[in-house]
This record gives structure tokens, sequence and C-alpha cells, in this order.
């Protein structure tokens, strides 16, 4: 009573305890398991789903007056692979915590492991980034972490897009520094200016675009 609620995955609710979680929330008044009589609590309710809970009211696999008594306030957390700048951070971070769970003295990863997991679209979030780190930490032998010691999609990502790659027209005389130039500014237009993603189609590092990226592209952040 005065506190906060959380209830996760309530897309999974089964149908009765809907109905029983309505009532809670339309009366504030409950009775616990076993017990005749009836509490009152006045809380704060955050609900979370993976699931699209307008097409499960849809299906009649959610309750609609569920829905809509729970659906005052929406917060849309965007995908992993929609802000692929935090896949590096959270990778290093889930690093620094499973080498000191296993005691491993591990530095990082290598610029080619840290392309791959910028190349991987990640379906499975963040959880999915945290158990590929964990294998990583238990599979390496040194100190950093390679391509190799990647899940087998992760790897296989790494080497993808060389096939269906944009070509870029260049005319016979132009200087490798303007060629260059094209090069990347076509691929940060590709990848909507995220620079870990044009390093990536670019088979380079995301310091070499920070280095040579041209003052006409700007900067997406």
């Amino acid at each position: 009573d005065g506190g906060t609620l959380f209830l996760d995955e309530i897309g999974n609710l089964a149908f009765p305890v809907q109905a029983k979680l309505l009532r809670v929330l339309q009366d504030g008044a409950y009775e616990p398991l076993g017990s005749s009589r009836t509490v009152r609590s006045d809380c704060r309710i955050i609900a979370a789903t993976n699931a699209d809970l307008r097409q499960a009211v849809s299906e009649q696999r959610f309750r609609e007056d569920l829905f809509y008594r729970l659906n005052v306030i929406t917060i849309r957390m965007p995908t992993l692979r929609e802000r692929p700048d935090d896949i590096p951070l959270l990778a290093n971070h889930f690093l620094t915590m499973y080498a000191a769970r296993n005691d491993r003295a591990i530095d990082g990863f290598t610029p080619e492991a840290l392309e791959a997991l910028a190349r991987w679209e990640w379906p499975g979030n963040i959880r999915e980034l945290e158990h590929a780190v964990e294998r990583a930490v238990v599979l390496t032998p040194g100190r950093l972490i390679e391509v190799g010691h990647l899940p087998d999609p992760v790897r296989s990502a790494s080497g993808a897009g060389a096939a269906d790659a944009p070509t870029v027209p260049v005319p016979l005389g132009t200087s490798l520094e303007e060629v260059e130039r094209l090069l990347i500014a076509e691929a940060l237009r590709r990848t909507g200016g995220n620079k870990v993603r044009a390093a990536g189609l670019l088979g380079i590092s995301t310091r070499t675009i920070y280095r040579k990226q041209p003052p006409d592209t700007g900067e997406i952040e």
C-alpha cells in the first residue's frame, strides 16, 4: 500500500487472472489467498510486455477493458537494433560483470568482434546480447574476445553485407582521398548517419570513420 507494483510480461497473464486483476485495479481491493478478509491498497501499477497488446485484444487473448485500464501512460522502449550506439557500451558492461563473476582476466573485445556485435540485429534485444557476452567470456582463452567466441548467428552476420553492398560510381582520375570521402558519405547515408554500422559496411573501424568523416555529412549520435 502506498508503493509500486511492477507486473512484468503482462501480456502472458492468463485470462481468468486478467479478470481478477481488473477488479483490483478498479476497486483497489482484494482478498489475500486463503482469506475472506478484504484488503484495500492504493498503489501505482507499472506493467511491461514485449507483446502487441492491441493485437492480443483483437485476437481475444487479452481483455479489452484491462488493456484500456492499464494503458494510461505508455512508454515505448526502443529495440536494441534501433540504438546500435548502445551495443558496445552494454557489451563492455556485461563483459566486466561476467569476467568478475567467472574470475577471468579479460581486457575487452577485438575491433572485429565489436563490428560483428554491431552488425547483428539482436532479435532477443539486451537479454540476447548479455547471453552472447557471457558465452564469450566463458569460451575465450585469452585476454580479448574475438569473433570466433561469439554465437554462430553473430559470427555469420559479421561476414554479411559484402554481396549486397551498394555501388558507388567513381570517375577515373578521382584521388584516393576523394574515393574514401565518397564511400564514407554513402555508408553514412545508408545507415542514417550511424558510424558503427557504416564502419561495418566498409569493413573499417569506427575510429577511421571519425578521422576521415567529411565535414558536410554531419554527425548523428
